[in-house]
């Protein structure tokens, strides 16, 4: 009888003990993304934190790279089968990516999820035929970081929003002397600049057409600060390029280089200057800047599919915006928070909201192929020659565009 009361009263409180225990099982999500420095992968790591705080039965693993190192071991990941849970993604990298994505569209129509809290132009990057692939984080435009105690040494004026092509280049030639550069180029640079100064490198079908007038307008600029003007240092034919550069500006080496609000949290600690940031120079007409961003997505391949779209929900909350805000790191995609990054990102840098205020502004859609990837590797490779006098504009222009088209 006792056995059996014994008995009795395990089965009684067993349902609820079995059923906390279903309920708190482990379900482990990896995530794969790209970082600049220890900060940054701190705040990453947060992020991931929160998704556990909310969800305990929840945890997420990071792996990070650096960005150059993400882009190239993402399709072998994806050809082995080794993809991370959720996927983060450049919304100017989703047309070739977005095949290893889960598409969003039922499930956010599902959970009402409210896209319309995010800037419109970022939730357009992260889609690809009216499918949203991803849940932005961050949106911004290019601009130009200069060092303020350089200009200041120089005795140029620091430029306000919406400066001209000439009040550039005669910075960038004042600032060029004792083996130090007045300005960083890269050939990723190229397509930036030529939105910039409305210079069109597609045709009105969207198809890569960089031997038009306009295009290889914008070419001989690009190539010219380096090889013409002698303002900017050469660079390697690799897409490491954008990474050295932005090593020159913190070490004091370079003057002014392109880049977006997502580079202020690597800034903080690197640089021993104060930092100023400008509207990209406009040429005879009004600026008219690109902005992109980033996100993440859930992976094809992933078996926790449904635990993936609630931690990526908190990785693109109110709260994780407001953190990387906070921490510099990315203008929130959710324009309710982005108040936060002017308040404290922003003042750190000199005329930092002006700049992006300005940019956003003018802003046009970041227009691009479906093989972009492959157009900027041949940027990459072919610019640097020019940049060091070896070929011209029309070459180079002529010579990427045969080769994007095989």
């Amino acid at each position: 009888m006792k056995v059996l009361k014994k008995t009795l009263l395990l089965a009684a409180i067993g349902g609820s003990l079995f059923a906390t225990t279903a309920s708190a099982e482990q379900i482990n999500l990896t995530w794969q993304m790209w970082t600049g420095s220890d900060a940054d992968t701190k705040g990453w790591q947060h992020l991931a934190d929160m998704v556990t705080a909310k969800y305990p039965d929840i945890k997420v693993t990071l792996t990070t790279t650096g960005w150059v190192d993400y882009w190239t071991r993402l399709p072998v990941l994806a050809a082995s089968g080794q993809l991370a849970d959720i996927v983060s993604m450049q919304s100017l990298r989703m047309p070739n990516f977005y095949s290893l994505l889960e598409p969003l569209n039922d499930r956010i129509a599902a959970d009402k999820f409210d896209v319309g809290a995010f800037t419109p132009s970022i939730i357009g990057g992260m889609s690809v035929d009216k499918q949203l692939y991803g849940l932005p984080y961050d949106v911004g435009p290019w601009v130009i970081y200069y060092n303020q105690d350089a200009l200041e040494g120089a005795g140029i004026p620091l430029p306000k929003p919406g400066w001209t092509l000439t009040e550039f280049t005669d910075a960038a030639k004042k600032l060029t002397k004792d083996g130090k550069y007045g300005f960083g180029i890269t050939p990723q640079n190229y397509s930036v600049l030529a939105s910039a100064w409305g210079d069109k490198y597609l045709n009105d079908s969207g198809e890569l057409d960089l031997t038009n007038p306009s295009a290889m307008s914008a070419a001989d600029r690009v190539i010219g600060f380096a090889a013409k003007d002698k303002v900017a240092p050469l660079v390697p034919s690799s897409a490491d390029a954008g990474t050295v550069i932005q090593g020159r500006f913190y070490s004091g080496n370079v003057a002014m280089y392109v880049d977006g609000p997502w580079s202020i949290i690597g800034m903080k600690d690197k640089v021993k200057f104060k930092v100023g940031s400008a509207t990209l120079p406009r040429a005879d007409g009004e600026l008219t800047a690109v902005t992109a961003g980033s996100g993440f997505g859930i992976a094809t391949t992933s078996k926790n599919k449904d635990a993936a779209w609630k931690a990526i929900q908190v990785l693109t909350s109110p709260e994780a915006l407001q953190y990387l805000a906070e921490q510099g790191r990315a203008l929130p995609a959710r324009t309710a928070s982005q108040s936060s990054w002017y308040k404290v990102a922003a003042k750190d840098i000199t005329n930092g909201g002006e700049a992006i205020d300005y940019s956003l502004a003018h802003s046009i859609p970041y227009v691009i192929t479906n093989n972009w990837a492959a157009v900027e590797n041949l940027f990459n490779q072919y610019f640097p020659p020019a940049f060091a006098g070896s070929t011209d504009a029309k070459q180079t222009m002529e010579t990427i565009q045969s080769l994007a088209q095989q």
